[in-house]
């Protein structure tokens, strides 16, 4: 019985490219948003957790608002924000001494905690599980994803940057784009390996086997 896979490399570029472009516009406003409050204390660490959660957001299948970073929610949860950072550094900067090849493992397996953490609202120990949970077996699929988009990035850097006058501008745009699609290609890896059983319509379930009905037996007659 073959097994359907959750995501696929081209699946999620070619998703991830539709929500990123979709979205360009409000990631810049948010973008820009984060760099003009970033001087605030307090409200400065619930926009940059906002930042750093938005292909959660993005997941949802809407146009985000660039104002979401200023929700409430994002500074509430400052306090395990930073000890999730603490708990993958403390585990990611050994196995660096590995080779750096574990270390990279690790990354991929836990890319997806902090969204699991402020999504589900769980313990940052508990996120971290279950991220490594939902990306075995597709940390291949993750890791393509990234080196196609940075590899494309890179050579359109490098042709754009040959053009006079207008390739400044052209790389800057490029590197707009190239960010909303790979937080557009990561909210629809979160979504898809994160996507729970209960979500699963009943269009989808498989069919019941029809009752089995048991045959009513007669019994031969005896003879005395």
């Amino acid at each position: 019985m073959s097994v359907v896979k959750k995501i696929t490399v081209g699946g999620v570029l070619q998703e991830g490219f539709s929500i990123g472009l979709k979205n360009a516009v409000s990631l810049l406003g948010a973008v820009l948003l984060w760099a003009i409050t970033f001087w605030i204390p307090y409200l400065n660490v619930g926009t940059t957790i906002a930042m750093a959660t938005i292909p959660a957001e993005l997941s949802k299948g809407k146009v985000i608002s660039p104002t979401f970073i200023f929700d409430a929610k994002y500074r509430k949860y400052m306090g395990e924000f930073f000890n999730l950072l603490g708990l993958m550094f403390m585990s990611i900067f050994p196995a660096l001494l590995f080779v750096i090849i574990p270390a990279y493992v690790i990354a991929l397996g836990w890319c997806l905690a902090i969204f699991i953490m402020f999504d589900k609202g769980i313990s940052p120990s508990e996120a971290l599980i279950r991220s490594n949970h939902a990306t075995y077996g597709y940390k291949w699929t993750i890791f393509f994803v990234i080196f196609i988009l940075g590899i494309a990035n890179y050579i359109l850097t490098l042709i754009f940057a040959l053009i006079p006058f207008l390739g400044p501008l052209l790389v800057i745009a490029l590197m707009l784009i190239y960010n909303a699609v790979m937080l557009g290609c990561f909210a629809v890896i979160y979504r898809d390996l994160t996507k729970e059983e209960a979500d699963v319509t009943p269009a989808e379930l498989p069919a019941p086997p029809p009752p089995v009905i048991p045959e009513p037996t007669v019994e031969a007659p005896t003879i005395e």
